[in-house]
């Protein structure tokens, strides 16, 4: 069942076992915003086991690229296309939110990127491999983020 993302009445919905819910709720929604300001789409997400062919996308191209496997639970995702760039999201249980941003034309920006929760430890398997730099949201306070260059075709 899709829940679309409200980023003015910001809910845990759906992510509600996340011992940081209520931040990875804010982040939720500042992807939302980020969405409906830029390209005037509403931002839906649907449980993970019910994409599971986003979720095994964003395994697949973080195990290929880094040999990254995301200990968490994946709670929801969605992939959504813009302007020929196919937008890749998953939000797991322990307050990571992943991103994949892939032009669909060859030559095009392709990308990773990784938003910490408030109030979360960077993962086990990012911290010796990245450095996170802040960021303030309105809607979800403090974010790390960090980012790696997709060099493979997905």
């Amino acid at each position: 069942m899709t829940y679309l993302v409200d980023f003015k009445d910001v809910s845990t919905t759906g992510l509600e076992s996340s011992p940081v819910a209520d931040a990875l709720a804010g982040l939720r929604a500042n992807e939302a915003r980020y969405f409906k300001n830029k390209h005037d789409l509403d931002f839906t997400v649907a449980p993970a086991a019910e994409v599971p062919d986003v979720v095994d996308r964003v395994h697949d191209i973080l195990k290929n690229e880094r040999d990254i496997v995301i200990a968490s639970k994946p709670l929801e995702a969605t992939e959504l296309e813009v302007d020929g760039v196919r937008w890749s999201y998953v939000f797991y249980e322990s307050g990571l939110s992943i991103n994949v941003l892939y032009t669909l034309e060859d030559g095009g920006k392709r990308a990773v990127g990784f938003k910490l929760s408030d109030g979360m430890e960077v993962p086990e398997e990012l911290a010796e491999r990245f450095k996170f730099v802040r960021q303030r949201s309105k809607l979800a306070g403090t974010i790390r983020g960090s980012y790696f260059v997709i060099k493979g075709s997905y």
